[in-house]
């Protein structure tokens, strides 16, 4: 109990110095974990895809179109359960500034691929009933102050023109990682106006997303499906629905790698403050060190002072900086959710800021620890301030 009480009278010896090194610490852990979430929130897609799902695209490019005439040929190739598929609308509310992700489906079957948002029957019905009827996700809702029976209108960039949508309701996310920000009408309302207005752009679709009966033979099912559209205007490029959000993130791969390659200098500055603090602490106390041998304090006692000393400041440092976290990362994830609508802080996060601000603690008093133990006495009660 002596030795614990040392520890914290030596630790606020220097209440201001200790104070910032425990807030520099603090500020270090913080940003590993804001760096450590936006690295889960760009791969948030690609967790969230279910195995038994194909996304079925033009080989060419995700924006060249596919003729609706595919389904057919789809959905009779063996292990295909249910195809369907989505288009992206692109359309700008008010203000280019304003994102949000607009999808039109085929029908309500497309809900049912997706099982992770949640719409009750009311709505779902009027969504059927009412062609330019739109589904949005409540954080949509909630970002522009909407409400069900409002109009919406869209200025069409891929699709040229003002469009009109009625809000009948929205979706919620089954869980909590759920993209819940999303804007989904019927694509038939887009279809009516291409076969009136642009004859050469009507039948054409976004991609297909097909169900498939066993996901250990996606590999196959894709290649399948693949293979019915060789040589022909409109070849495909199928995946499976994690390699296609994958595909997305690679575009973004250096930005990815300058994260994770941030975190790690992060770590690096934890160790820096630290390290620097202990070994000043160490070296204003060689004389003391050296009296506590004389009385006959072991290298253990020493040990147990200069490293308990390091954990204990690593510690608070590390509480300061995981308690800001959620706070700072909520914030943020209000500012760029039109570009990250999850924006997950995960167990693991906050395991690895933990235990990178213990490493750090432990790493830090190695050098001090060292020295004083091997200090001979005599050294030490000659050395002066």
């Amino acid at each position: 109990m002596r030795v614990f009480g040392l520890i914290f009278k030596n630790t606020l010896r220097h209440k201001l110095r200790t104070a910032l090194t425990i807030l520099g610490i603090g500020v270090a852990i913080l940003l590993l974990g804001l760096v450590r979430t936006f690295i889960a929130a760009w791969y948030s897609g690609v967790s969230q895809s279910a195995p038994d799902r194909l996304v079925t695209t033009s080989k060419i490019n995700i924006t060249f179109t596919l003729p609706i005439s595919q389904k057919e040929k789809i959905e009779r190739i063996p292990g295909v359960k249910q195809v369907a598929h989505g288009t992206w609308f692109g359309g700008i509310y008010k203000d280019p500034k304003n994102f949000f992700a607009q999808f039109a489906f085929e029908d309500a079957g497309m809900f049912h691929l997706y099982p992770e948002f949640i719409v009750d029957s009311a709505t779902m019905h009027a969504w059927e009933t009412q062609r330019n009827a739109v589904i949005v996700g409540v954080e949509t809702m909630t970002r522009f102050g909407w409400k069900v029976g409002d109009i919406v209108r869209l200025q069409g960039t891929i699709y040229p023109g003002d469009w009109d949508f009625l809000i009948v309701g929205t979706y919620t996310g089954r869980t909590e990682t759920t993209d819940d920000s999303q804007f989904i009408f019927r694509w038939d309302y887009i279809e009516q106006r291409m076969e009136k207005e642009w004859p050469a752009r009507a039948g054409e679709v976004g991609w297909w997303v097909v169900k498939i009966d066993d996901p250990a033979r996606s590999a196959a099912i894709s290649k399948a499906i693949d293979a019915e559209f060789d040589n022909s205007a409109d070849e495909t490029k199928t995946q499976t629905e994690a390699a296609f959000q994958q595909s997305f993130v690679a575009m973004s791969g250096t930005i990815i790698i300058s994260l994770q390659v941030i975190s790690i200098l992060v770590v690096g500055i934890i160790l820096l403050v630290a390290a620097n603090t202990m070994a000043m602490t160490a070296r204003e106390r060689l004389s003391e060190y050296a009296v506590m041998k004389t009385l006959g304090f072991s290298g253990g006692h020493l040990f147990g002072l200069i490293g308990g000393e390091s954990m204990l400041i690593a510690f608070l440092g590390g509480v300061v900086g995981i308690a800001a976290i959620f706070p700072v990362a909520h914030g943020i994830s209000i500012a760029l959710r039109a570009f990250f609508p999850v924006f997950p802080i995960e167990a693991k996060t906050l395991i690895i800021a933990a235990f990178s601000a213990l490493g750090c603690g432990i790493v830090a008093a190695v050098f001090p620890v060292t020295r004083a133990v091997r200090m001979r006495i005599v050294d030490g009660l000659r050395r002066v301030g």
